[in-house]
């Protein structure tokens, strides 16, 4: 098939576009993730004599580096409409965040999204694959102190041994608030055959759009942080909640992403922009953490629902191009998320200015010691 003269203009500009945009991401890192080392090397005096200062630092440091990710997003055009609950009224409480998985792009979406929640994004922890350790993020995702876990049967046991120790160790010493999770254990199209096979052999339903959760992550999550008062159950790290007086774990929330036509925007389009505009909508329902069963088949049960509704919500979405009303009500509403453009331009621009401070402070230092 030929090729118009139109057709090759738009294709040129699209892979000039990309090549652009990768550059700039590329050149971002090399001067933000590492601004962001040097800043919490230089500030290790302050951990000592006050931690709780120190941790704030980090935060506001940690939330800036993910709103540069989602400006790569924002300025592509790849935008976010909110349906359901409104999650900043519960932004200064402790909530669980249970995310269906589609793509990598999941993550770029939920650090969009969450980036006018208040104090959210640099008081949260995220659980992801092991393999993001190895990351051009992984470094700031450890020094932040999220958790990577291991997938598979064979490791399933020491891992969730992991992550209790990991939750009494860091989340309240650090003044953690939110923890975002995706209890699928994988992304949609890799597990959606096993997932099925499954149901089929339980009598569970035949779910498309999202896959049965499992367990292990959300329980140890619920043992751990949620307040005594809330189930009964002795408390998790007490000396560290005494300290911190936290109230424990209050909220659940039940967050559906989709997107348009159910293709996921991978982190490769995210970068590289070559995808038409497109709007990503996620909706949220909060659960008070009371109303969650924490005996293993209950909570089961609890989880299927919330992925059985997951179904349902997209089920509509997919047919309607919106999510259906809340029940009892004859209207959904919808809320455009929005990013200041001047924000996002001045925390780039200083990720620059540290990026040629330290090169500066490092040419200074060699030639002075050389």
């Amino acid at each position: 098939m030929a090729v118009t003269v139109e057709k090759a203009q738009k294709l040129g500009y699209t892979c000039l576009k990309a090549l652009l945009r990768f550059a700039f991401m590329v050149a971002n890192n090399l001067v933000a993730i590492p601004s962001y080392v040097l800043y919490l090397i230089v500030l290790q005096p302050l951990r000592i004599l006050d931690s709780k200062s120190f941790w704030y630092i980090e935060g506001v440091l940690f939330k800036w580096l993910l709103a540069m990710v989602a400006s790569w997003g924002w300025w592509a055009g790849y935008t976010v409409v909110e349906w359901g609950d409104d999650v900043k009224a519960v932004s200064e409480d402790e909530a669980m965040v249970l995310v269906n998985h589609q793509a990598t792009g999941d993550v770029c979406t939920l650090m969009m999204c969450l980036q006018d929640k208040g104090t959210v994004v640099r008081q949260m922890m995220w659980l992801m694959d092991h393999i993001f350790k190895y990351t051009n993020f992984g470094i700031v995702s450890l020094i932040h102190g999220d958790f990577f876990i291991r997938q598979g049967r064979a490791h399933r046991d020491q891992q969730l041994v992991l992550l209790k120790d990991h939750l009494e160790k860091y989340y309240r010493s650090r003044n953690r608030k939110w923890i975002v999770l995706f209890p699928e254990g994988g992304f949609l199209r890799k597990r959606r055959e096993t997932s099925q096979a499954f149901a089929k052999k339980n009598n569970l339903p035949f779910l498309k759009h999202v896959t049965l959760p499992r367990l292990g992550a959300t329980q140890v999550i619920l043992k751990t942080l949620v307040a005594p008062q809330e189930n009964g159950t002795p408390p998790a790290g007490d000396g560290v909640r005494r300290e911190s007086k936290s109230k424990g774990l209050q909220w659940v929330i039940d967050t559906t992403i989709a997107y348009p036509k159910g293709e996921p925007i991978d982190i490769q389009t995210w970068i590289l922009g070559y995808r038409q505009p497109a709007v990503t909508h996620v909706h949220y329902r909060i659960f008070p953490v009371k109303d969650v069963p924490l005996e293993p088949e209950a909570l089961t049960n609890w989880l299927y629902q919330r992925f059985i509704e997951k179904e349902n919500l997209l089920t509509h979405f997919y047919e309607t191009g919106a999510f259906p009303p809340p029940q009892g009500q004859t209207k959904a509403i919808s809320r455009e998320m929005t990013l200041s453009n001047l924000w996002l331009v001045a925390i780039q621009s200083f990720a620059f200015l540290s990026g040629g401070m330290w090169y500066c402070l490092f040419q200074y230092l060699y030639h002075c010691l050389f």
